[in-house]
Parts: structure tokens; sequence; C-alpha cells
């Protein structure tokens, strides 16, 4: 596997960590208003067609984990696409233009990853575009910026490794850290002699006590 390369750290990306998914899908709700036409979650209810997410949590083993495009370098998705409705933007995204969609599907198939997906209700397919719009405005993908758990990161993949890198050797730690220390006086299983109580001491205690 080759080396990154200084232009690969650059590279922005979102990076997914299960762990952190509680499956809550704020991500879809969020995705799905930002694609509308009022860009307005009481608007968007309302809306023909009716705005649908790009992204989509899926429930794996123990886990949920929110699948999306992968903007691959060599996206096999716009090498298949005949109209050249796929294409990449200059941050890297990979893109789709449903005016030139014609919904042949081929894109659906090449896809190792099942993420294009066509939508009867817009005749075409759709798929995650990570909110450029959003980014040129340096505002994060809306997805990240819903997520509740941080599940979800945005950056250049330089930001992302340096960022796992130091929470995942905080956990590497974890055991490692002493705990605070309780220090207790020690209890004597037998008491010391000034502490038994003698019944003379209880006489002479009460001799002066007159009883009624």
């Amino acid at each position: 596997m080759p080396a990154f390369s200084g232009s690969n750290m650059e590279k922005l990306t979102i990076y997914i960590n299960p762990e952190r998914c509680t499956g809550c899908r704020a991500c879809e709700i969020a995705c799905a208003v930002e694609h509308s036409m009022s860009k307005n979650l009481f608007g968007a209810i309302f809306e023909k067609p009716t705005p649908k997410p790009r992204l989509q949590v899926v429930v794996a083993d123990f886990f949920n984990v929110p699948m999306r495009c992968q903007h691959c370098e060599d996206a096999p998705c716009m090498e298949a696409c005949p109209t050249g409705a796929i294409s990449r933007t200059k941050e890297g995204f990979v893109v789709l233009n449903a005016n030139k969609c014609i919904g042949c599907l081929m894109c659906v198939m090449a896809c190792p990853f099942g993420h294009p997906k066509f939508e009867p209700e817009y005749k075409a397919v759709i798929k995650c575009d990570s909110c450029v719009d959003r980014v040129r405005e340096g505002k994060e993908p809306a997805c990240v910026e819903a997520c509740p758990t941080r599940a979800l990161k945005f950056g250049t993949l330089g930001e992302i490794l340096e960022e796992v890198r130091k929470e995942k050797a905080e956990s590497l730690i974890s055991g490692l850290k002493s705990q605070g220390m309780v220090y207790m006086k020690p209890v004597s299983e037998s008491k010391k002699k000034e502490d038994l109580v003698r019944p003379m001491d209880l006489y002479l205690a009460y001799s002066n006590v007159v009883w009624y």
C-alpha cells in the first residue's frame, strides 16, 4: 500500500466512528433538510418531492454505521456514468448533477459501497456531495454538524488522523493511570486499655445519682 503523499493528507474527508454512533439518525434528518428547497425542517416536511437523505445509518452486528459516499480517488461511479452526470469538484468531492442523470443505474451497480440510490420521486439517482456549498462557506457538512456524539468528524485527512491518534493514545494509557489513593486509619482488633469500660467505672459514675 503506498504511503500518503502531502496532497493526500490535505484531502477533505468525513471520518466515521461507529463506536460513538447511537443510531439517533440526526445525520439523516440534517442531510435531508440541507438538500431540501426550504433548508428548514418544518418547511421540508411539506415539500414535494420529499427531501431524502444522502446517507443512511446501517445496523451492522452491534454497531450503527452512518454509510455515506467515500468520494473515491478512482470513483467507479464516475467512470460508469454514460452522460457525465457525475464529476469531481476542486475540493475532491464526487458530486452528481441530477439534470444530466437518465436513471440508468450504472453508477449504482458500479459503487462497491452500495451508496448511490435511485429515487423514483426524483426520477434520478441521488448521492452524497459532502455539502460542498456549506464547505465553501467554511461550515461543516450538515451530517457532521448535527451529530450529537461526534461520531462523524470533518477535516483534512492529516487533521483527522492526528485527532484519532491522540484519542487512541489516551485510550491505550487509560489503564495505566494511577487511581486516587485513600488513606485510612488502621483499625485495631483489640481496644486500647484506656478505651475499655469496666463495671466499677459505671458504678462510680452513677454513685451520686439519687433514684426515686
